[in-house]
């Protein structure tokens, strides 16, 4: 699967689409792909502040659980509760449907450490090299 353009990466392999003052929160599908069958995905509470590279919740799947790190400093606005009850559509759709939170970012410069489409793949390859 592509790497949507638009969106943002973190190096802890999680996106991000920014739209306006809110910024939609995933993970790539390098990231699910990685992780294998999601079975339990443990979300922030709506209204949480996050600090970009802090912890944000976790995915468990058959192989391990992982931390997602929230990739911008902001408030939890939404969380995809669709995800409690079918985690594997991040597997399925971790650019559309397998989102994890809307956050009202409230230090936009913690979007400049995150890569654009490019770099990020070129990250990827270099992780996979190792």
């Amino acid at each position: 699967m592509k790497n949507p353009q638009e969106l943002k990466y973190s190096k802890d392999h999680e996106w991000v689409k920014v739209e306006g003052k809110n910024a939609v929160i995933g993970i790539t599908d390098y990231a699910q792909s990685q992780l294998g069958d999601a079975v339990y995905v443990e979300l922030p509470e709506v209204g949480a502040e996050l600090t970009a590279g802090d912890n944000m919740g976790t995915i468990e799947s058959v192989k391990a659980v992982s931390d997602i790190n929230s990739p911008v400093t902001g408030t939890v606005l939404e969380v995809n509760e669709a995800l409690n009850d079918a985690p594997e559509t991040v597997n399925q759709e971790p650019y559309g449907k397998g989102w994890f939170a809307k956050v009202e970012i409230t230090d936009l410069a913690s979007l400049d450490d995150l890569m654009d489409e490019k770099a990020y793949e070129a990250f990827v390859a270099k992780e996979a090299e190792e």
